[in-house]
Formats: structure tokens, C-alpha cells, sequence
């Protein structure tokens, strides 16, 4: 037999396996391919940098932190912000509709999806920036009677509360979907069982279902802030020219260099939407809490070689010594 420096006997015969030694697997057509992409990552940034006075880095740093820049990426968060609160609120409640077992709601919600995802979103911004000239008075008051009231329209809704309105509606379209998608996927048993402890509709809605539903929701959700931020650069069909787009592309039309004011936006678009990326990751590992999360492996506190074989007749083999916490034998 040989020593064993825990102490524990190891059955006779058995020689101490040798250590496993691992040896790397080597991947040259990987390494080959990353050194290519490093190598034409570095000659378009060479390239971009000395070789193409278009880009006018000079006229990019002049124009960065521009009034009228900064003060167009305001307006630009401003209809990011209004449009999706707007947007998820419609959204929750198209979503409702689509569920219920009404006909008639249900064919409301639908109708309202198939316009709203059926038309491109800069024909629809078009539309609303039309309305001041189709409807130019807004009238108040009792039908076949004398009006009340009447308002101008373009007073009433200026531009950038039009161009709000649209965005808002194209988006609601899809966050309808998203929302009824995250309900679909919870269980239909916690319905039932909160139910059956007794919680009504609403307490159901928002302490069981709509929690687990957010893991599916906040994903989706999050990328589709991200797209608005975006999509805002359409709102010049509207005509709203006071966001980030419009006011690079005022300031392009007088200098007569489009592009550094292209980069200049590019900037504002990028740092902006890194951050909404930053705050969907932390949200969806919120809501992911306590989801595929497997056990930590579990190690044995005794050696392989220091536990006792039961014999095929049933007769037991060396029984080793008791092992307490902490190593000691007794």
C-alpha cells in the first residue's frame, strides 16, 4: 500500500494516477484572421485620419460642443423621451385590448397595428405635419349645435408636439406586440394560482405577472428606445428641424461641409445611445435575477480512495476512518 498523505487508506493494487496535463489548442487560421482585421482596422483609421481631407477633423472639433448642436441633441432626447413614455402606455393598453375577449376591442387593437406597422414611419410624420393644413381649426362644442369654442390648429399643435404624436403612435404599434409577447410568456398557472390565493386583477397583474413579464419585455423595449433615438432624424418631414439632424444640416448648409457636421452628429448619436446600452444591460439584470442561475459545483469533503467498497456478496470492505470538518480523522 502506498502513503497516503491525508492519512486515508487507498485499496490495494491501485497506483496514484498522474496528473492531467492540458495542453492548449492552438488555432492558427484565428489568429491569422484576427491579425487581418487588426491590420484593416488600423489602415482605415490611417486612411481616415491623414488621407481624406473631406472629413475636416479641424470643422468636427469646432462644431462638437456647438450651441446649437448641444441644443439639438436636447430636442433630440426630449422626443426620445416623450415618444416612448407615450409609446409604452398605448402599448400596454393595445396590448390589453388585443387580449380581451371582446370582439369589437379586439378589432380596434388590430386595426390600429395593421395602419400603424402597414405605413413607413416617415410617410405617417408627413401626414401629421399636414394637419395644421387639413384640419385648420380644431371646433368645440355640441353636435348640430353652434359651436363653443374654436382653435387654431397650428396654434394648438405646433411642430414639435406634431412630430411627438407621430413618432409615439408608430411606436406604440410595436410595443404592443412586445408587450403582449412578455405576457404570453409567463405561465398560465401564476394567473391561476394568484387566483386562487385570492389577489384581484390588479395586484395579479402587477405583483405576478408583469414582473416575471419583464425579463422578456425590457430587451426588446430597450432596443427600440435605442431605435427612437434614431428615428428622430426623420422628423424634418414633419417640419421639425430643431433636433440634433436638423441643426447639423443648418450649420452644413452655410459652412458647405456636409460631412464633419455628419460626424458631428454620428458623435452625439454614438455617446448617447452607449448610455441608454449601459442603463438596458443593468435593467435586464434586474428583472433577470434568479434566472438561469445554476448551483456552484459541489466538491466532495472526503477522498475517492478513503470511502469503503461494498462487496458483490454483500460484505463490506475496509471501513475508513470517520472524517470530521476540517480534515482531522478520528
Amino acid at each position: 500500500m502506498t502513503d497516503n498523505p491525508s492519512g486515508a487508506g487507498e485499496p490495494e493494487g491501485h497506483a496514484r494516477p498522474e496528473a492531467i496535463q492540458a495542453i492548449k489548442l492552438r488555432h492558427p487560421g484565428r489568429t491569422a484572421f484576427a491579425v487581418v482585421l487588426i491590420l484593416i482596422a488600423a489602415l482605415f483609421l490611417y486612411d481616415t485620419a491623414f488621407n481624406r481631407p473631406v472629413f475636416n477633423w479641424g470643422e468636427v472639433g469646432k462644431y462638437l460642443f456647438d450651441t446649437r448642436i448641444v441644443t439639438g441633441a436636447g430636442y433630440t432626447l426630449q422626443l426620445t423621451i416623450y415618444s416612448m413614455i407615450i409609446a409604452v402606455i398605448l402599448g400596454v393598453t393595445i396590448a390589453v385590448m388585443r387580449m380581451s375577449p371582446n370582439p369589437v376591442v379586439k378589432a380596434v387593437a388590430w386595426v390600429f397595428l395593421w395602419l400603424f406597422r402597414g405605413t413607413p414611419v416617415y410617410v405617417q410624420l408627413v401626414f401629421w405635419g399636414m394637419v395644421p393644413t387639413i384640419y385648420k381649426t380644431i371646433t368645440l362644442g355640441i353636435p348640430f349645435t353652434e359651436a363653443v369654442t374654436t382653435f387654431t390648429t397650428k396654434d394648438l399643435l405646433p411642430y414639435f408636439t406634431l412630430a411627438v404624436i407621430g413618432l409615439a403612435l408608430n411606436e406604440a404599434a410595436y410595443m404592443a406586440e412586445i408587450v403582449r409577447a412578455g405576457l404570453l410568456a409567463v405561465d398560465k398557472g401564476q394567473d391561476e394560482a394568484a387566483i386562487a390565493l385570492g389577489l384581484g386583477w390588479w395586484h395579479t397583474m402587477t405583483r405576478v405577472i408583469l414582473p416575471q413579464a419583464m425579463r422578456v419585455i425590457i430587451p426588446p423595449t430597450g432596443n427600440e428606445f435605442i431605435s427612437m433615438l434614431k428615428t428622430t432624424s426623420l422628423v424634418t418631414a414633419v417640419p421639425f428641424t430643431l433636433d440634433l439632424y436638423g441643426r447639423s444640416r443648418d450649420i452644413s448648409a452655410v459652412t458647405y461641409q456636409p460631412v464633419p457636421m455628419l460626424i458631428v452628429a454620428s458623435i452625439w448619436y454614438l455617446a448617447v445611445t452607449s448610455i441608454l446600452m449601459v442603463g438596458q444591460y443593468y435593467l435586464e439584470r434586474h428583472f433577470a435575477k434568479g434566472i438561469a442561475q445554476r448551483p456552484d459545483v459541489q466538491k466532495p469533503t472526503v477522498e475517492t480512495s478513503a470511502i469503503g467498497v461494498v462487496g458483490i456478496d454483500g460484505a463490506a470492505g475496509d471501513v475508513p476512518p470517520t472524517v470530521r470538518p476540517g480534515g482531522e480523522h478520528a
